[in-house]
């Protein structure tokens, strides 16, 4: 059995999408926003630590966050394998998670795993400060989709021009 989910406010809605700079484009019309923050991350930026199904990860991804409540995020998958390339070979491009902010990944990886669940993929130390982490479960079976955990760093980098 699962543990319960940290809030029964969902903080984020993912996306998956095959160009960044079009999909913000279309989100921006849809919802009349136009601040958006834009990361690539991948392993290769110094501190950061990556892992797929258990294994280190080398995947990479382009993401654009808006600045809605729910959190709207868009991510193009660029290097894999990952979640990400794994999900649009079965489901196609579209939504793909909903996100909790939680103040530990650590701990909520810990308390996942008292429960015998293990992260789909995980991501850390991406902030400025070493910080920032996330955590993906595959719950389509329970859920319908996959759930992302999400420590947001104390100071990201700063956003990318589109």
């Amino acid at each position: 059995m699962q543990p319960q989910l940290p809030s029964s406010q969902v903080d984020q809605l993912g996306f998956l999408v095959p160009d960044l700079a079009a999909g913000v484009q279309q989100w921006t019309a849809a919802l009349n926003v136009t601040d958006w923050r834009v990361y690539t991350y991948s392993s290769d930026i110094t501190g950061t630590t990556f892992s797929y199904r258990g294994q280190p990860g080398e995947f990479a991804m382009r993401l654009a966050l808006a600045n809605t409540v729910p959190q709207i995020e868009l991510i193009q998958p660029m290097v894999g394998p990952s979640i990400y390339h794994d999900w649009i070979d079965q489901h196609g491009y579209g939504f793909h998670h909903v996100g909790f902010f939680v103040p530990s990944i650590a701990d909520t990886i810990d308390e996942y795993r008292r429960s015998r669940l293990e992260p789909a993929q995980t991501g850390a130390g991406y902030g400025v400060d070493g910080d920032g982490g996330f955590a993906y479960y595959e719950m389509e079976d329970n859920l319908g989709t996959v759930v992302e955990f999400i420590e947001v760093p104390t100071n990201r980098r700063p956003s990318e021009l589109l």
